[in-house]
C-alpha cells in the first residue's frame, strides 16, 4: 500500500485535490491541484487521466489508476 511520501501516490493526490466540489470535470481537478500547488509530476497524472465526469474521489483514484 501507498504511504503517500511520492508523488505519484493516490494520497498525495488526494492532498493535492483538497476542497474540490463533486461532480468535477477532469480540467475542474487540474484547476483545483494547480490552486493548492501541485508539483508537476501530480500535473502530469492528472492531466493524463480520462477526460470525464468524475462523481466522487473514488472516482478520481480510479481515473488515476488508469494513468499508471
Amino acid at each position: 500500500m501507498a504511504t503517500g511520501t511520492g508523488e505519484r501516490s493516490p494520497v498525495n493526490v488526494t492532498h493535492h485535490l483538497k476542497g474540490i466540489d463533486f461532480p468535477a470535470e477532469k480540467e475542474d481537478l487540474v484547476e483545483q491541484a494547480k490552486g493548492n500547488g501541485a508539483p508537476s509530476e501530480v500535473m502530469e497524472k492528472i492531466e493524463a487521466m480520462p477526460d470525464q465526469t468524475y462523481e466522487t474521489m473514488a472516482d478520481v483514484m480510479k481515473g488515476f489508476g488508469q494513468t499508471s
